[in-house]
């Protein structure tokens, strides 16, 4: 299933001005260039390729409190550890979970008290999280993963992000749409105008990407499996096309 999105920019510009140039002072016309009495046409085309995603990509991290900094942090690699056993259990390779983020940070009483604005901030406890990146192959039952990683002692879920975990071939057949957006649109104006495309000038590629579904969720009380809806990503390119047409 294809959906084809183009936005379409088209600019004639006359090139040279017809003057006969001897062959002795002729020289190679620069690929951009047209011949004389010839026309530019620029077209921008976007192709999109749609597919089922098969990589989901996720964090997941514990955060715990503690009197001091040393305490939360001993008591957060412990939930930690059963986090990390949990993927691993799950199915998920050791290469796939990348720690992302570790922080502690002290946690202030409450300074709203009456009579309390004078005085300093007075330091109640520390706050500790780690938190890891997991890329997720196996995405029909994702849920379930989600489930143990909350059983586990997991407080923060966030994501996920379904992807292709090798865009290549969905890339190559968006390129293929835009080409033939491109040369469709490239006809039009040039029958338009009573000329034909005699070839093509220049090619450039720019706008890729995935676009899809994002659901957020934080879940820490899981009892049935957490419902996951993948659908579909978009992988895109934009290319911007430079014919040469000439007098039928």
């Amino acid at each position: 299933m294809f959906i084809r999105k183009f936005v379409l920019a088209a600019a004639l510009a006359a090139a040279g001005t017809g003057a006969t140039i001897p062959a002795s002072a002729q020289t190679a016309q620069p690929a951009t260039m047209a011949a004389p009495g010839n026309t530019l046409l620029s077209i921008s085309a976007s192709g999109e390729s749609i597919r089922a995603p098969d990589l989901a990509v996720f964090n997941a991290g514990v955060t715990t409190q503690g009197t001091t900094a040393a305490a939360a942090l001993t008591d957060n690699a412990r939930a930690m550890t059963q986090v990390i056993a949990a993927l691993k259990r799950a199915g998920i390779a050791e290469r796939d979970i990348q720690t992302s983020n570790i922080s502690v940070n002290p946690l202030y009483g409450d300074q709203n008290r009456a009579g309390s604005q004078s005085q300093a901030p007075q330091i109640v406890g520390y706050q500790a999280s780690n938190n890891l990146t997991v890329r997720h192959h196996d995405i029909r039952n994702f849920g379930s993963v989600i489930d143990a990683l909350a059983a586990a002692g997991a407080n923060q879920i966030n994501g996920p992000s379904f992807q292709l975990d090798d865009d290549a071939a969905a890339l190559r057949e968006a390129r293929l749409d835009a080409l033939k957006q491109a040369r469709e649109r490239a006809d039009f104006y040039a029958q338009a105008t009573g000329l034909r495309v005699v070839r093509i000038l220049s090619i450039s590629e720019g706008g890729g990407g995935f676009n899809g579904p994002m659901p957020m969720f934080a879940r820490t009380d899981a009892v049935k499996s957490t419902p996951i809806q993948p659908g579909e990503v978009q992988s895109g390119v934009t290319l911007s096309v430079i014919y040469e047409l000439a007098p039928r």
